[in-house]
């Protein structure tokens, strides 16, 4: 989906490159071009059109520097109000607790062990933290055995109950395992789900309202486009 925005938006500053200078015309003709791209990336086209508004509001009241063309000052602001639009700022995941408890969601097939893995290595090496992961995927064939492997290429301790169907009890036990370990960090891995899967629904709710976790991630497909807001929801 990225790529394919970032050669949309590539192709629609070509029409400003060799311009004089930023026209309204100009900048009509670019956006267009723009607002199409972002509505092929399946963003909402409420977001999609007051993006472009907000942009052509700001080119036109640029006053472009002379050692700056139109094309370069475009790109600019478009990236500018990009990064806004994705939310402006980096937020930290909250690890506060002891131990902190991160609880993974998301829909089937999102990557959430393999993001747990990752998860539990970055924070292990750039936040010196000691973290167990809890496997509470139950329904998903070898989900306990992938949750293994990458435990063990990145050192890193994994709680499982095999046998056990109850990802509740998995959960709080591993909790406290990991206090008994003296380890400082639990990201509970749980199975993937559709929204439309009332159970499944019910079943994390219960498992958050048991852990009462410190963080909780979603894990998003980058494909799945504005239907992760409902999904999140």
């Amino acid at each position: 989906m990225f790529e394919n925005l970032s050669e949309r938006l590539e192709r629609s500053f070509k029409i400003l490159k060799g311009e004089g200078k930023i026209t309204e015309i100009n900048v009509a003709e670019t956006l267009k071009d723009v607002r199409r791209a972002l509505l092929d990336a399946d963003v909402n086209y409420k977001v999609a059109k007051q993006f472009t508004d907000t942009v052509k509001a700001k080119a036109l009241g640029q006053d472009v520097l002379t050692a700056v063309k139109p094309g370069q000052m475009m790109v600019k602001i478009v990236h500018d109000e990009l990064a806004t639009l994705m939310g402006g700022e980096t937020a930290d995941v909250n690890i506060n607790g002891n131990p902190a408890v991160i609880l993974m969601s998301g829909l089937q097939g999102s990557g959430k062990t393999t993001f747990s893995g990752k998860l539990a290595k970055m924070l292990k090496s750039k936040k010196a933290k000691r973290p167990l992961l809890v496997a509470c995927d139950v329904y998903r064939p070898a989900a306990i055995d992938q949750l293994k492997v990458l435990g063990e290429q990145i050192d890193v301790p994994v709680y499982t109950e095999e046998g056990v169907k109850d990802p509740v009890q998995i959960a709080k036990n591993g909790i406290q395992y990991a206090r008994e370990k003296n380890l400082d960090l639990v990201i509970v891995d749980t199975a993937g789900r559709l929204a439309i899967d009332e159970q499944m629904m019910q079943e994390i709710t219960a498992i958050k309202a048991a852990i009462n976790p410190s963080e909780t991630l979603f894990v998003v497909d980058s494909m799945t486009g504005q239907d992760a807001v409902n999904t999140a929801k």
